[in-house]
Protein backbone atom coordinates (compact mmCIF):
# COMPACT_ATOMS: atom_id res chain seq x y z
CA UNK A 1 0.00 0.00 0.00
CA UNK A 2 1.44 3.49 -0.90
CA UNK A 3 1.35 6.26 1.42
CA UNK A 4 0.72 8.87 -0.62
CA UNK A 5 -2.83 10.52 -1.79
CA UNK A 6 -2.13 9.32 -5.37
CA UNK A 7 -3.17 5.89 -5.51
CA UNK A 8 -4.46 5.52 -9.39
CA UNK A 9 -1.93 3.02 -11.02
CA UNK A 10 -2.17 4.76 -14.52
CA UNK A 11 -1.77 8.14 -13.21
CA UNK A 12 1.23 6.71 -11.04
CA UNK A 13 2.61 5.34 -14.07
CA UNK A 14 2.29 8.01 -16.46
CA UNK A 15 3.95 10.97 -14.02
CA UNK A 16 6.66 8.64 -13.30
CA UNK A 17 7.61 8.31 -16.74
CA UNK A 18 7.33 11.68 -17.74
CA UNK A 19 9.49 14.58 -16.08
CA UNK A 20 10.35 18.35 -16.25
CA UNK A 21 8.90 20.37 -18.79
CA UNK A 22 6.41 17.45 -19.52
CA UNK A 23 2.59 18.32 -19.64
CA UNK A 24 -0.99 16.93 -17.47
CA UNK A 25 -4.00 18.15 -18.82
CA UNK A 26 -6.98 17.73 -16.44
CA UNK A 27 -10.19 18.30 -18.44
CA UNK A 28 -13.55 18.91 -18.09
CA UNK A 29 -16.44 16.79 -19.60
CA UNK A 30 -17.00 18.68 -22.70
CA UNK A 31 -13.29 18.63 -23.70
CA UNK A 32 -12.26 16.65 -26.82
CA UNK A 33 -9.88 14.18 -24.74
CA UNK A 34 -9.12 12.36 -27.44
CA UNK A 35 -9.06 15.16 -30.57
CA UNK A 36 -8.18 17.74 -28.70
CA UNK A 37 -4.55 16.70 -27.59
CA UNK A 38 -1.08 14.92 -28.29
CA UNK A 39 -1.70 11.39 -29.71
CA UNK A 40 0.79 9.94 -27.95
CA UNK A 41 -0.24 11.05 -24.38
CA UNK A 42 -1.90 8.68 -21.99
CA UNK A 43 -5.52 8.97 -21.31
CA UNK A 44 -6.99 7.97 -17.87
CA UNK A 45 -10.66 8.24 -17.70
CA UNK A 46 -12.05 9.64 -14.90
CA UNK A 47 -15.12 10.69 -16.10
CA UNK A 48 -17.77 7.96 -14.18
CA UNK A 49 -20.77 10.48 -14.35
CA UNK A 50 -21.61 14.20 -14.43
CA UNK A 51 -20.05 15.24 -11.66
CA UNK A 52 -17.75 12.52 -11.28
CA UNK A 53 -14.75 13.72 -10.45
CA UNK A 54 -14.17 17.24 -10.75
CA UNK A 55 -11.32 18.77 -12.11
CA UNK A 56 -10.47 20.26 -8.78
CA UNK A 57 -10.61 16.68 -7.41
CA UNK A 58 -7.75 15.88 -9.34
CA UNK A 59 -5.78 19.07 -9.16
CA UNK A 60 -5.81 18.61 -5.53
CA UNK A 61 -4.51 15.45 -5.16
CA UNK A 62 -1.86 15.97 -8.14
CA UNK A 63 -0.63 19.40 -6.60
CA UNK A 64 0.98 17.24 -3.55
CA UNK A 65 2.20 14.55 -6.23
CA UNK A 66 4.31 16.35 -8.71
CA UNK A 67 6.31 19.79 -8.79
CA UNK A 68 3.90 22.57 -10.83
CA UNK A 69 6.07 24.80 -12.68
CA UNK A 70 3.14 26.51 -15.08
CA UNK A 71 -0.19 26.25 -15.46
CA UNK A 72 -2.36 27.27 -18.41
CA UNK A 73 -6.41 27.67 -18.63
CA UNK A 74 -8.40 28.27 -21.03
CA UNK A 75 -10.10 31.92 -21.27
CA UNK A 76 -13.48 32.00 -22.99
CA UNK A 77 -13.32 35.14 -25.44
CA UNK A 78 -16.00 37.01 -24.28
CA UNK A 79 -17.47 37.85 -20.71
CA UNK A 80 -15.94 37.24 -17.18
CA UNK A 81 -13.08 34.88 -16.18
CA UNK A 82 -14.65 31.72 -14.77
CA UNK A 83 -15.33 31.29 -10.71
CA UNK A 84 -13.10 27.77 -11.03
CA UNK A 85 -10.16 29.81 -11.95
CA UNK A 86 -9.95 31.72 -8.21
CA UNK A 87 -10.42 28.03 -6.52
CA UNK A 88 -7.20 26.82 -9.48
CA UNK A 89 -5.11 29.94 -7.85
CA UNK A 90 -6.08 28.69 -3.92
CA UNK A 91 -5.28 25.37 -4.98
CA UNK A 92 -1.85 25.77 -6.88
CA UNK A 93 -0.66 28.29 -4.12
CA UNK A 94 0.98 31.59 -4.52
CA UNK A 95 4.24 30.67 -6.14
CA UNK A 96 1.74 29.95 -9.75
CA UNK A 97 0.78 32.18 -11.80
CA UNK A 98 -2.35 30.71 -14.31
CA UNK A 99 -1.88 31.52 -17.87
CA UNK A 100 -4.87 32.45 -19.95
CA UNK A 101 -5.01 31.08 -23.40
CA UNK A 102 -7.71 31.73 -25.91
CA UNK A 103 -9.52 28.31 -26.59
CA UNK A 104 -7.89 27.68 -29.90
CA UNK A 105 -4.59 27.98 -28.50
CA UNK A 106 -5.44 25.74 -26.09
CA UNK A 107 -5.98 23.22 -28.16
CA UNK A 108 -3.06 23.90 -29.69
CA UNK A 109 -0.75 23.54 -26.38
CA UNK A 110 -2.60 20.68 -25.44
CA UNK A 111 -1.53 19.22 -28.76
CA UNK A 112 2.35 19.61 -28.15
CA UNK A 113 4.15 17.02 -27.86
CA UNK A 114 5.16 17.82 -24.34
CA UNK A 115 1.48 16.96 -22.90
CA UNK A 116 2.13 13.11 -21.65
CA UNK A 117 -0.71 12.38 -19.64
CA UNK A 118 -4.66 13.58 -20.41
CA UNK A 119 -6.75 13.06 -17.34
CA UNK A 120 -10.39 13.00 -18.16
CA UNK A 121 -13.27 14.06 -15.51
CA UNK A 122 -16.97 14.29 -15.08
CA UNK A 123 -16.52 18.21 -14.70
CA UNK A 124 -19.70 20.13 -15.84
CA UNK A 125 -18.26 23.29 -14.99
CA UNK A 126 -17.22 25.58 -18.00
CA UNK A 127 -13.44 26.58 -18.95
CA UNK A 128 -12.43 23.85 -15.99
CA UNK A 129 -9.59 22.87 -17.92
CA UNK A 130 -5.85 23.13 -17.08
CA UNK A 131 -2.62 22.08 -18.20
CA UNK A 132 -0.08 22.04 -15.50
CA UNK A 133 3.59 21.85 -17.21
CA UNK A 134 5.85 19.76 -14.61
CA UNK A 135 8.85 21.30 -12.83
CA UNK A 136 12.05 19.73 -10.90
CA UNK A 137 12.13 17.75 -7.06
CA UNK A 138 15.48 19.38 -6.04
CA UNK A 139 18.17 17.96 -4.92
CA UNK A 140 17.97 17.12 -0.60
Amino acid sequence: MLKTRLLHPDILRSLASAGHGSKVLIADGNYPFTTGSNPSADIVFLNLAPGLLTVTDVLKVLVDAIPIEAAEVMMPADGPEPPIFSEFRQLLGHGIALQPLGRFEFYDAAQDSDLALVIATGEQRIYANILLTIGVVPPK
